[in-house]
């Protein structure tokens, strides 16, 4: 049976895929499994991105918590984090995005946290998926008095998270110019107010959202302008989120960008630095660069590798007491402050680090030594993501490529958890040959699989 969650939450295009239906079944569901251990009426934080079809999906999701007898508390457009923050703030049971992150507008996407502000585990989300894809019958509607009511958090919800990550910068950004791109996406109004009370110079891009503009040649997948703007207005550096505002990536002051790999790096220099990073266990995936890997361990550190996801990146970080991990995209997550990846922190983090050092962005990000990565995407059909994995023809092509590569280079195959795609990653010191190898098997796999 096909899974409804993939990597982060449930994604499809809104109102087909992802439809108005779904979103009932995903609220009647999700409230009965997770409000399971309490008698009283749950409550569940529901935010969502900038996209036409928040509000479609809100109101659907919502209603299905009410048929339940739960609560709702609608926060509005806000980051991922900040919902997952919010419900330990309002001591909810749980909390629920309606976002597709980094995806085009036409795309969808619900995910829940639980009662503590992490993702669900898989055990938790395929008892969820359980009641709707066996059609079980949970006898939990409920009438009269105990019908779910809604209420608004409006401006409220924002203003408690602006002001809790001010509270996490022990610095000032005074006369720095910082340019914002927040990819017309939740972090248009937030990132702005908490750059601004920080002291800094604030210029934003991608701050005019219109519900179909998310993502569109703005954002951390797509930072040309940032860059641009950067070197225009001769700024200190420029951030820049992702459509919910869970990953960042950064700009130096000459317009060069510093992916998740090298943030992460310069944010494990400075809590080394100030005896912060606890048992210095820095965690990565299996995309994490190997001059990642080289540069935390010259600072005495140890790195691990876990699946992509930063659900997966966390799941680990519990397990080994580590404080800092996260991923190549941008997902950075600061566990002594957040329970998940949190652009808009990670961008006060990184930009005090380069503060605090006295250097530039690009001296600070010039000391980590990046190899030549190169990622290509197969587009597949979605049934077809994993039949590379027993398909000897391509098994063989793959450990060709892996001995040519053997010493100075690594390959990863791996499937997209949530577009119709294989991803292919060679890691190598000539920029020219991996580009060649990567865009070869890419093609070699969308004519197999596509």
């Amino acid at each position: 049976m096909a899974r409804l969650f993939g990597t982060d939450g449930v994604r499809g295009i809104a109102n087909l895929e992802l439809t108005p239906e779904l979103a009932f079944d995903l609220g009647k569901a999700g409230a009965t499994v997770l409000s399971q251990e309490r008698n009283e009426r749950p409550v569940f934080v529901v935010g969502m991105d900038t996209r036409r079809s928040g509000d479609l999906l809100e109101n659907a999701i919502s209603a299905g918590i009410l048929a339940v007898g739960g609560d709702v508390i609608k926060v509005g457009i806000l980051p991922t984090p900040a919902v997952a923050y919010l419900v330990r703030h309002y001591d909810a049971d749980a909390g629920i995005v309606i976002s597709a992150s980094h995806n085009p507008y036409e795309y969808n996407g619900i995910k829940f946290f639980n009662n503590q502000g992490f993702k669900l585990d898989d055990e938790i989300e395929e008892a969820i998926e359980d009641i709707i894809l066996r059609h079980i019958d949970t006898n939990n509607h409920v009438t009269h008095d105990q019908v779910g009511r809604v209420r608004e958090a409006d401006k409220g919800g924002l203003e408690v998270y602006v002001n809790y990550l001010v509270s996490k910068a022990d610095y000032n950004f005074k006369n720095r110019k910082i340019i914002l791109d927040c990819a017309n996406g939740a972090a248009f109004d937030v990132a702005p107010k908490v750059f601004e009370r920080l002291g800094a110079k604030v210029i934003s891009i991608g701050n005019s959202p219109n519900g179909v503009n998310i993502n569109l040649n703005c954002g951390s997948t797509q930072p040309r302008k940032l860059q641009e703007k950067v070197i225009s207005e001769g700024a200190f550096m420029g951030l820049a989120f992702d459509g919910d505002a869970d990953r960042l990536i950064a700009v130096d002051e000459k317009g060069r960008i510093i992916d998740g790999d090298k943030l992460i790096c310069i944010c494990a220099k400075m809590l080394k630095d100030e005896s912060s990073l606890g048992n210095g266990v820095v965690t990565g995936t299996l995309m994490s660069n190997l001059g990642f890997h080289k540069y935390i361990r010259e600072l005495g550190c140890e790195t691990r590798s876990t699946n992509v996801g930063d659900r997966y990146v966390l799941e680990d970080m519990l397990k080994t007491g580590s404080l800092l991990g996260g991923e190549q995209s941008g997902h950075i997550i600061f566990r002594s402050y957040s329970t998940t990846g949190d652009g808009i922190l990670a961008g006060i983090q990184v930009a005090g680090a380069v503060i605090k050092s006295g250097k530039t962005a690009s001296e600070v990000s010039d000391e980590i030594k990046i190899y030549p990565q190169v990622l290509k995407n197969a587009r597949v059909d979605s049934k077809n993501k994993l039949k590379y994995e027993n398909d000897r023809e391509m098994q063989a092509i793959f450990q060709k490529t892996e001995k040519r590569l053997e010493g100075r280079g690594r390959l990863l195959i791996r499937p997209s958890g949530t577009e119709p795609l294989v991803r292919v990653m060679i890691e190598g010191d000539d920029i020219g040959e991996i580009t060649k190898l990567a865009e070869e098997l890419a093609l070699l796999l969308t004519k197999k699989f596509g």
